[in-house]
């Protein structure tokens, strides 16, 4: 058997009534420069941390958006390798907006910002594949609650 160690990435898809927040990531990126993306990061919290990833996605759309979210809730997960060779565990949320004008504030990670219904997404050339189905699978989510 292989040893595997990822990096633990948490995603939001940050909901506003039928509109679904995606930022541009910034052209420096050393992963997936320049396509539409969901908010989010790396997990970076210590041993015994509570709720860890709520609080990195919270933290993360804040850091990079500037918006609040309130209720959190888990998707779906997969792993992949960036473009630099790192193993990655992704785990996406569905995230309901809850305050904040969503603008760049991580300029280095975030190049613009957009609010995009399901079909404004799935008509963009820059959505990658992966991207539309997280968001799908968190509309799905949502219609169940």
């Amino acid at each position: 058997m292989e040893d595997y160690a990822y990096v633990v990435n948490v995603d939001g898809v940050v909901a506003r009534g039928d509109e679904y927040l995606l930022i541009e990531r910034g052209a420096d990126e050393d992963h997936a420069p320049g396509v539409l993306g969901l908010p989010g990061g790396k997990l970076e919290a210590p041993p015994g941390t509570d709720d860890a990833l709520e609080a990195t996605v919270r933290r993360e759309i804040h850091e990079e958006v500037g918006v609040d979210v309130g209720a959190v809730e888990y998707v779906c997960s997969s792993t992949f390798e960036t473009d630099t060779g790192d193993q990655c565990l992704n785990i996406v949320t569905l995230c309901e907006y809850e305050s904040g004008e969503a603008t760049p504030r991580a300029t280095d990670e975030v190049a613009a910002v957009h609010w995009l219904t399901e079909d404004e997404l799935r008509a963009r050339e820059d959505v990658p594949a992966f991207t539309e189905r997280y968001v799908e699978r968190a509309d799905a989510v949502r219609e169940r609650n």
